[in-house]
């Protein structure tokens, strides 16, 4: 513990010394999210951070996060504690086929989750969240067909929702949330029969069906902290438990394990640790560093989604 205080320590007086912001996922390790300033979802941390008067924006997420904090902030240093610290769904939609698509398909309206690369972003028409996915496609005109991408999940929970016949959806997926089992989250409600269920739409269908909510991280937590329930089987990362905790310290919290780890934790996520963090602020790197042209393409999706009241 007392190793543990020094860095802790130590991080923070670097913070002062960089004149840095320190934003963290919801997915991060309960001592990173103990010292950021701002805790939240890829979104809100990079809305977070246009707020702020200081010069170092120390990012603990994954990369495309970073990234879009970069876009928002192209005047500031964005540094991340692992560059290694990537996404699945990223991997899974390389930018030279959306391209081609593009070439291809010149009158489809190509909708990307922000779970992409800025590459992906800059080929883009208008970006997305798992909180507004469904009122950003509801804003398109429906006789416009749509590429949604990357997650399959999430595009068929979309797709569904707004009813949308002519929506192409990328085969891409997360590898926390497609590989909950269904079977375990039934056999997790037969052990806990009082819980409500609340899953993210990345989550497989079968495992949607039996949800009492669906929402992205924020809007889980929000949820759960105003539900009357006392308990609830949580269908997303393991990381969402010490926000839970601290907004609803009363209630209890249940998490399935999924096929890949029979965990329930995003192995990128879990690469940020405290001695990175620190030394990450100390010597400025790894630092996020994005093409003029790249950015100034990926803030047009970016900005459009944003409008979208």
């Amino acid at each position: 513990m007392l190793a543990t205080a020094t860095i802790a320590d130590e991080i923070l007086d670097l913070k002062k010394q960089r004149r840095a912001i320190l934003l963290a996922h919801h997915y991060q390790e309960s001592e990173i999210q103990e010292l950021a300033d701002v805790i939240g979802d890829s979104l809100e941390l990079a809305r977070k951070a246009r707020d702020f008067s200081g010069e170092v924006i120390a990012f603990c997420g994954v990369w495309f996060m970073a990234e879009t904090a970069k876009v928002l902030n192209p005047h500031r240093m964005v540094v991340v504690p692992d560059r290694g610290a990537g996404c699945s769904l990223v991997d899974s939609c390389p930018v030279e086929p959306i391209r081609e698509f593009r070439r291809r398909n010149p009158d489809h309206v190509i909708v990307s989750y922000i779970n992409t690369s800025i590459e992906v972003k800059a080929e883009s028409d208008i970006l997305c969240t798992s909180r507004n996915a469904v009122k950003i496609v509801n804003s398109i005109p429906r006789e416009k067909p749509v590429l949604f991408l990357p997650d399959i999940n999430l595009g068929n929970y979309v797709k569904k929702e707004t009813g949308r016949e002519n929506m192409q959806i990328w085969p891409g997926a997360c590898i926390v949330h497609a590989t909950f089992p269904a079977r375990r989250l039934a056999e997790s409600r037969l052990e806990h029969p009082a819980a409500l269920v609340a899953a993210h739409p990345e989550c497989p269908e079968t495992v949607l069906a039996m949800a009492d909510f669906i929402g992205s991280t924020s809007a889980i937590l929000e949820w759960c902290s105003a539900s009357d329930a006392e308990e609830f089987i949580v269908m997303t990362e393991s990381g969402i438990r010490h926000s839970l905790v601290r907004q609803a310290p009363r209630k209890r919290f249940y998490f399935v394990a999924n096929e890949n780890c029979n965990c329930s934790e995003c192995p990128y996520m879990k690469l940020n640790t405290l001695e990175k963090l620190r030394d990450c602020l100390f010597r400025l790197e790894p630092r996020v560093e994005l093409a003029a042209e790249t950015m100034r393409r990926a803030l047009v999706p970016l900005e459009r989604m944003l409008a979208v009241k």
